[in-house]
């Protein structure tokens, strides 16, 4: 259900992304706050390269930004 949740916060995030290119510390603070409000306790938001995403099978991308040469990848810390 929380995989559920966060699918359509990257589908809404997703959206938004077509309007004009972002930054990427934005929009990282931007999903930060909407995690927040979900009252995750535990996760890492990191920004990497396009190319590095491809290697991060563990990681959601739940973000894009600087004309698709960025992602922003969410990776939960379960205790």
């Amino acid at each position: 259900m929380k995989r559920i949740g966060l699918a359509i916060l990257c589908s809404a995030l997703a959206t938004s992304a077509f309007a004009a290119p972002k930054d990427c510390e934005e929009l990282r603070k931007e999903i930060e706050i909407k995690i927040q409000a979900k009252a995750i306790p535990s996760y890492t938001l990191e920004i990497i390269t396009a190319e590095e995403a491809k290697q991060h099978d563990s990681a959601m991308i739940v973000g894009s930004c600087e004309n698709g040469t960025k992602r922003i990848i969410y990776q939960r810390n379960d205790s």
